[in-house]
């Protein structure tokens, strides 16, 4: 077994990946060069990207890298800042999401309270529109319009067919100039199947709906839905294909991917402090676990989606399966895997049940067309409620996890929160539901209620990239400017 280093760039591969595995040869040089510097624990068919240890001082924070952190994708303290944007379906209930008062002086409404332990951390922002959603001449199509336009900022083409047209999203804005720093410019994670093709809302293609990145206006970038499939790209070594081989392997002997590199961890716990070790043993807790949920929800299977199939290793429970997902989306970014990442957690238009959640078997999509009936409109707030609930979990963990500058991951990050959706009723597009969480590196100022005034989200997105480092982009969309004051 390989023990536990400082990968080198004179060595064959990293983590299964070559040179020659990159985009470009100017990208390949830069992506492996940067992950050169990072440490792993390697093993037969595993590959696990650590964080960040004080007693290893990592080179990332040195030297010339510091002074490169300075301006690319990193905060002063030379911690990564991370960007993520979290999509929920069919838009809230307007009356039970926003906060009352302003600034700092705020109380969360119903809606948000599962955020009150996060509440200096955060701001809720009104005031963003997305006006390429707005109803206009080609007719219906509003669920298509309001996801395929939220972070691309543009009105997409109405079509069925395989010619789409929309733009390239602000994610990938952000990974074509930081994404060469980490193993994986960005990760796209969804926990709704996936459709590529066919009509889906009254003549807007599928496309639309069932993907929040875009590589550019005809490619968009399929989310990964699978869990299993996600914990293997994020720990597992080599190509696809070698991937499989592996956790064929690891099945079959009944084995955990970190009995393939305990001989690595206890060399490293070795070096450590004892702060660091423990930092460590939680890092490896963590992985332990989501595999083992994972493994369960691979043994006893999933429940059936009667619109398509659905693949093994889908979690039984919805909860379980958004809560997997948010946990290794936390690990890519304490390991610096990525810095850049978007979750759907169901398509636009998504008329999922909660059954099983909330007690009442009608579907989502459904109950938001409510025409004021109290019944109905109290039935959407308990699921915008418990959307909430799941996002603040995940929020808790962040701010609980410290990062190599000794602030949290949560203080380094930006997380957009929010639909394209405002009122799901009315299908209306401005004064959109948005919450921005995090410190962006100590560039932000959380713990308020901002007011906007109307402009587009757009403008948001160009401040926030700004603080990844982005240079040279003055406009995204329908973008008016940047937005001040947050």
């Amino acid at each position: 077994m390989k023990s536990m280093c400082n990968v080198t760039t004179n060595q064959e591969s990293i983590c299964g990946m070559k040179k020659s595995d990159f985009l470009t040869p100017n990208l390949a040089a830069q992506r492996y060069a940067s992950l050169s510097r990072r440490q792993f624990l390697r093993g037969l068919g595993a590959c696990l990207a650590l964080p960040a240890f004080e007693s290893l001082r990592p080179l990332s924070v040195r030297g010339q890298d510091l002074k490169a952190a300075a301006h690319l994708g990193a905060s002063k303290s030379g911690a990564p800042v991370r960007m993520a944007f979290v999509y929920f379906p069919n838009g809230a209930i307007p009356d039970a999401w926003w906060p009352t008062g302003e600034g700092k002086e705020f109380e969360l409404n119903k809606t948000m309270q599962p955020l009150a332990n996060v509440k200096d951390r955060l701001q809720v922002i009104s005031g963003l529109d997305c006006k390429g959603a707005t109803p206009g001449p080609d007719g219906a199509g509003d669920h298509a319009r309001a996801s395929g336009s939220f972070l691309t900022g543009v009105r997409v083409k109405k079509t069925a067919g395989s010619d789409i047209n929309a733009n390239i999203s602000i994610d990938q804005v952000a990974a074509n100039q930081v994404g060469h720093l980490t193993r994986f410019p960005s990760l796209e994670l969804s926990c709704d199947y996936v459709r590529k093709s066919g009509n889906c809302d009254s003549g807007y293609s599928c496309a639309y709906q069932y993907n929040l990145a875009w590589r550019s206006a005809t490619q968009p970038l399929a989310p990964e839905p699978n869990p299993r499939l996600l914990f293997e790209r994020l720990f597992g070594a080599g190509s696809h294909g070698e991937r499989g081989e592996s956790l064929k392997r690891r099945q079959q002997q009944q084995r955990s991917i970190l009995d393939f590199v305990l001989d690595d961890a206890r060399a490293l716990q070795n070096q450590l402090a004892a702060r660091d070790k423990q930092k460590l043993d939680d890092y490896l807790t963590s992985v332990r676990e989501i595999e083992q949920r994972i493994q369960k929800s691979e043994r006893f299977g999933a429940v059936p989606d009667p619109v398509a199939d659905t693949p093994t290793g889908i979690p039984g429970s919805f909860e379980d399966y958004i809560q997997i997902m948010y946990e290794m989306m936390i690990l890519a970014f304490q390991t610096d895997s990525t810095r850049i990442a978007t979750f759907l957690l169901a398509y636009e238009g998504s008329n999922r049940t909660f059954k099983d959640e909330l007690g009442f078997a009608e579907g989502h999509h459904y109950l938001t067309h409510h025409q004021r009936r109290q019944e109905m409109i109290d039935k959407v707030k308990e699921i915008d409620l418990w959307y909430v609930k799941q996002f603040a979990r995940f929020l808790e963990k962040m701010d609980q996890t410290k990062d190599l500058d000794g602030n949290s991951l949560l203080h380094n990050s930006m997380i957009v929160y929010g639909s394209g959706n405002a009122d799901g009723n009315r299908h209306t597009h401005v004064n959109l539901p948005i919450v921005l969480a995090g410190g962006g590196g100590g560039t932000i100022t959380p713990g308020r209620f901002t007011k906007m005034g109307g402009v587009p989200i757009t403008n948001l997105y160009l401040s926030m990239i700004d603080r990844m480092g982005v240079q040279g982009v003055e406009k995204h969309g329908d973008s008016t400017g940047r937005v001040e004051g947050i």
